[in-house]
């Protein structure tokens, strides 16, 4: 058994990490012992390995913060999942393993027939994308929203859920190398960042109304995307790609009523209900089971080949998401 165990943060997000055997845990009451099937590496995991992120576990810590399994084994008057039942993990239990122990409380069953890998990220980027279509503006069936970072795994979730519901998406990448990627991907207008956007914006869109923009880079591109909207229009910012902070003109702010507010997926889980929280994966488990939901996979690494994962997922250049797919003798 394997895990992905780092003792030290570090600019490198690969330095520290390394695979760790352990032994067969002995399994408490209430608890299970999952074969994990496969966990991606997201941004927000590499941010936590460079000491970046706004919420870091206490060292030493396995990496990883979502993934799915299947259940090996129920300890000891423990009731939940049989065995062999796919299930999603829990947040944040150190993913990037062979095998994890978790409350069986915690195990959502998943359908077995689904596609494991394509479940595995549903925890962090779909729902992401889909409460940011969502929770911040009234759209309506025809209505344009913008966003960068197009290429992103939030990026290609938001434009296949605003496609399934019916609005319309400008999305910018930062190479032209991955305009056709997203253009596969069913966006609407797909263009390169620059000063002139608005410009681009508007005539690609026939002067239509965009009313919600989502950032993922900050810096001069933030400014760059509240420009295309339309006023008193919101923009949500949730990452800073770039490494710098989000710059927006008073012109944006002060002149043309545009309101900028931040998301960021931990916060929406502490505050919303159970109910709440159950109809966004119910949702999002629909759609990803039936295929109408899905995102691109760039490679898959095992446990044990841990840091060139970490070192592939850290490189903007890749074409989808990186899994830790663990392989199982």
């Amino acid at each position: 058994m394997l895990k992905a165990q780092y003792e030290k943060r570090g600019p490198v997000p690969e330095e520290h990490i390394q695979p760790v055997e352990f032994d067969r845990p002995e399994l408490k009451a209430g608890e299970v012992l999952v074969e994990v099937i496969a966990s991606p590496i997201n941004p927000s995991d590499v941010l936590t390995l460079t000491g970046e992120y706004g919420m870091l576990p206490s060292l030493p810590a396995v990496g990883g913060n979502e993934g799915v399994g299947r259940v090996a084994e129920l300890g000891p008057d423990t009731k939940g999942p049989e065995v062999g039942q796919t299930v999603l993990l829990p947040v944040g239990i150190g993913t990037w393993a062979t095998h994890v122990v978790a409350e069986a409380r915690k195990l959502v069953p998943l359908p077995n027939e689904a596609d494991p890998k394509q479940l595995a990220m549903m925890t962090i980027n779909p729902p992401t994308a889909l409460l940011m279509l969502s929770e911040f503006v009234d759209l309506q069936e025809g209505d344009w929203v913008i966003q960068n970072a197009a290429n992103s795994g939030v990026g290609g979730y938001l434009i296949q859920l605003a496609k399934l519901k019916g609005f319309k998406t400008v999305n910018i990448v930062r190479r032209e190398s991955a305009i056709e990627t997203v253009k596969a991907e069913g966006g609407d207008v797909v263009l390169v960042d620059g000063p002139d956007l608005h410009r681009r914006v508007k005539e690609a869109t026939g002067k239509g109304n965009v009313r919600l923009a989502t950032d993922a880079v900050g810096g001069a591109s933030t400014d760059h995307i509240a420009d295309c909207l339309t006023e008193g229009g919101t923009l949500v910012n949730y990452g800073m790609m770039s490494g710098e902070p989000c710059q927006v003109s008073p012109r944006n702010i002060v002149f043309r009523g545009v309101t900028v507010k931040g998301f960021w997926l931990a916060k929406w889980f502490e505050n919303a209900s159970q109910e709440d929280q159950m109809k966004v994966f119910g949702q999002l488990t629909r759609l990803i089971a039936t295929g109408k939901l899905q995102a691109r996979v760039a490679a898959e690494y095992d446990v044990s080949e841990i840091k060139e994962a970490v070192k592939a997922a850290a490189s903007g250049e890749r074409d989808g998401k990186v899994l830790v797919v663990p392989f199982h003798h």
